[in-house]
């Protein structure tokens, strides 16, 4: 039976296990010298999963943040050469954003980085003990008791 104490001791424990993947993702994008940034990356990510190019808009509402952060997150990327603003074919007014072969080619590299700092991150771990972590982390994930 887990206490307050120990659910706040765990949750912490969550918070502190984020923030250091954050920071060995960032350090190795760093070293990778991709030139993008950890929410420019996510972005990416992101864009990857669409069928067809989608709108700012729909980037936005995807990665739960205002469309402003996602026109300055675009702006970077498409300053160096990842993504590309192209119209909609059936509404010429609406804008879609699309990776170009470049933003393709980041976004191999930039999960050999989460792969790189995944294995960082576990290297402590058995396989066995690596197994038990991924169900438990699934469990957290689905949100099923």
């Amino acid at each position: 039976m887990t206490t307050p104490d120990s659910d706040s001791l765990l949750a912490e424990q969550l918070l502190r296990l984020t923030r250091r993947v954050h920071r060995i993702q960032k350090r190795q994008l760093h070293e990778r010298g991709l030139g993008v940034t950890p929410a420019q990356s996510r972005l990416l990510r992101t864009l990857a999963h669409w069928e067809t190019p989608p709108r700012m808009a729909d980037l936005a509402e995807r990665l739960e943040v205002v469309p402003r952060a996602v026109t300055s997150l675009v702006d970077g990327l498409e300053a160096g050469g990842k993504v590309r603003r192209v119209p909609d074919p059936a509404n010429r007014r609406v804008i879609r954003i699309e990776l170009t072969d470049d933003g393709v080619k980041a976004l191999q590299e930039l999960h050999a980085v989460r792969r790189a700092a995944a294995e960082e991150i576990l290297a402590p771990l058995s396989g066995e003990q690596r197994e038990v972590l991924g169900r438990l982390l699934d469990t957290l994930a689905d949100g099923q008791c």
